[in-house]
């Protein structure tokens, strides 16, 4: 049976991109789930400072993440000096809609990756 991943939660504090609707009721659902799951205020800052967390988030094995862009989140952690580990799956919550972010992330570790979901070496 697959390791389950780390769940990762982008609140884009800062840049505030991401629909603040979307981003709320993935919140939400995330916490009423039970889940355990790591949330940042922005990975933006957390790269543009070279946060050591992004370092250690990185280095914890299967990674999903719910955040923006996947090409941009791909490039903020290796700006950061901390590349995502092959097979990190980035779920966009510029494009998706809040029920989607919550079924990827909350799905079984051995379950597909739904078509909307980019992997971090496809993107």
């Amino acid at each position: 049976m697959p390791e389950a991943p780390v769940l990762l939660y982008c609140r884009c504090a800062y840049a505030q991109v991401v629909p603040s609707g979307v981003k709320n009721a993935v919140l939400a659902q995330l916490c009423e789930s039970g889940t355990s799951f790591e949330t940042v205020s922005d990975l933006c800052e957390m790269a543009a400072h070279r946060d050591p967390r992004l370092q250690q988030l990185a280095q914890c094995g299967r990674l999903r993440i719910a955040a923006c862009y996947p090409r941009a989140v791909t490039g903020l952690f290796h700006q950061a000096g901390a590349p995502l580990p092959e097979g990190t799956e980035i779920l966009n919550m510029r494009s998706q809609t809040a029920e989607d972010i919550t079924q990827q992330m909350l799905r079984p570790a051995d379950a597909p990756l739904p078509a909307p979901a980019v992997a971090a070496a496809e993107a």
